[in-house]
């Protein structure tokens, strides 16, 4: 699937360029659906995790009335369904992080209203659909926190990045979470991390290697990329045109803050965010070239079509996403003062006409 994903996106390249599609047959490769939205308020600033086949939203902020939720849905991939989960037994919070392991989910970190101001908050929360409870755990090791990065690979949840005012602004730690280490000792300092400073980053999954990149250090968008497989981290070419005999074109809009990514079948993908604005584009990462819709012959040729998340849909940041490996989704969010509840698949092999 992975190759032939490859091919097609090889060949709308080469018919783009050429021109070989007319004004009445052109078409882009992926498609975006729509799904049935969750029956709660529409928001941004969410949090999510993935366990099988059901995505798990939670938080995040409501701009009607500037509230922060504490709210949990549960999305069944399968069936198109949302259900309404045990509420967080706490304050509700915006930009927090969140992971899963083991079947469960976590929730920790994120930005909470007190009074008329915001603070920070290093309280961590497993969730367990088996029995929709809520336990409290150790506290996040690093401290308190919005706006961190999340992912899980092989039995550990790891936490990094992120920003404080109260303390040092921006920052570029890591911390391992182990859920069978007894209380008081759940989480570790990971060493290693050589990038940038950052809030409001991503970070997905794709073979038990974990790929960070985008957020925003003091107002402007990092370009720094990075790989993590648990023991070593390793620089990848960065997201702009930092270096014109490796890195990319001038018309790359790659990097970005308050974005979303997720993984199907081997190809890592971001989707939508800020870059002096709010987008609405999408990008494909294959890891085996480490290129972003890179070709063969590694012209950095912009497809520009094929980045559209989705037609009819509204350009925003600050949305959530869902993801299991072979499905991706991509919801919520915000744009200027609207917030959006809507949720759209991604099926990156069909193709839509234009």
């Amino acid at each position: 699937m992975k190759r032939l994903l490859k091919s097609a996106i090889m060949l709308l390249a080469v018919l783009w360029l050429t021109g070989g599609c007319t004004e009445d047959d052109e078409t882009t490769q992926g498609q975006w659906i729509k799904k049935v939205s969750y029956n709660g308020y529409a928001r941004a600033y969410a949090c999510s995790f993935t366990i099988d086949n059901k995505g798990y939203m939670f938080g995040g902020y409501r701009g009607a009335n500037k509230e922060y939720l504490n709210d949990l849905w549960e999305y069944d991939m399968d069936a198109n369904v949302w259900t309404q989960c045990e509420r967080l037994p706490t304050v509700g919070r915006r930009y927090a992080a969140a992971f899963a392991l083991n079947g469960k989910g976590y929730v920790t970190t994120g930005g909470i209203k007190d009074g008329s101001t915001v603070t920070y908050v290093a309280d961590t929360w497993e969730y367990d659909p088996a029995s929709n409870t809520w336990t409290q755990k150790d506290d996040y090791k690093g401290g308190a926190r919005e706006g961190a990065l999340a992912f899980s690979i092989g039995g550990y949840g790891y936490v990094g990045t992120g920003y404080n005012d109260d303390t040092i602004g921006w920052m570029l730690d890591f911390y391992r979470f182990n859920p069978n280490a007894a209380a008081g000792m759940q989480w570790e300092l990971v060493n290693g991390f050589g990038g940038e400073k950052r809030r409001y980053g991503t970070a997905f999954v794709i073979n038990d290697v974990a790929y960070i990149c985008c957020g925003e250090n003091n107002g402007t968008n990092v370009v720094d990329f990075w790989k993590f497989d648990g023991t070593n981290w390793t620089q990848l070419r960065d997201i702009a045109n930092t270096d014109d005999d490796n890195d990319y074109d001038d018309d790359y809009n790659i990097a970005r803050s308050s974005t979303v990514s997720f993984s199907i079948n081997g190809l890592g993908y971001i989707a939508t965010g800020n870059r002096s604005g709010v987008s609405s584009d999408y990008w494909m990462y294959d890891p085996d070239q480490d290129l972003w819709y890179g070709d063969s012959d590694d012209d950095f040729t912009p497809i520009t079509d094929v980045h559209n998340y989705p037609s009819g849909a509204s350009s925003r940041d600050g949305a959530i996403s869902f993801s299991n490996g072979s499905r991706g989704y991509v919801l919520t969010g915000q744009s200027g003062g609207s917030y959006f509840d809507d949720i759209y698949e991604l099926l990156p092999d069909e193709e839509e006409d234009v």
